[in-house]
């Protein structure tokens, strides 16, 4: 299949490298707070909100900058929770889940300042329920959602781990 726009700008910005990203589990009222990124050729992804760290700033540093660009929200970054290696080539980075606090700002349907503007990946933030995330197909959602049973057992998960990443078993 012929990679469309959006596919193309993902593999040329984001892919054949190592990258490391910061996510912040933010969970309020019983919801997580979770972004929907169109991934090209009519593929989706659920995920938190986070993106890849720029040299010199530390994680705390990277995920405050990168809530309000995606969310509008500002946070606190409460604590680390887990890493998660994705590797689908050709992307492949080390993601750092924090569990995070709002702190202010609105809710907003943010960008993502490293692509262009008519290749924006980001087309909705939503709060979502578990009984919401597990009505979606695997597909669609980040590898770390596709055995939760609640909320709590996100922010109960510590360690190393690449959930169905078949090219490292």
């Amino acid at each position: 299949m012929p990679k469309d726009k959006i596919s193309k700008e993902i593999e040329a910005k984001f892919g054949n490298h190592l990258r490391s990203r910061v996510n912040g589990i933010l969970i309020q009222d019983e919801k997580i707070l979770m972004i929907k990124h169109l991934m090209g050729n009519g593929k989706i992804m659920w995920s938190v909100p986070g993106g890849g760290m720029l040299y010199g700033q530390s994680a705390v540093e990277n995920l405050k900058r990168e809530f309000p660009e995606e969310t509008g929200l500002h946070i606190e970054v409460k604590a680390y929770l887990f890493v998660h290696e994705y590797l689908a080539t050709p992307l492949h980075a080390m993601e750092h889940f924090f569990q995070v606090e709002k702190t202010g700002g609105n809710l907003t349907l943010g960008t993502d300042p490293e692509l262009y503007p008519d290749s924006q990946i980001i087309a909705e933030v939503q709060w979502m329920s578990i009984e919401e995330i597990r009505s979606l197909p695997n597909e669609a959602l980040h590898q770390i959602f596709w055995g939760i049973k609640s909320l709590e057992d996100l922010v109960m998960l510590r360690g190393y781990f690449n959930f169905g990443n078949n090219s490292l078993k």
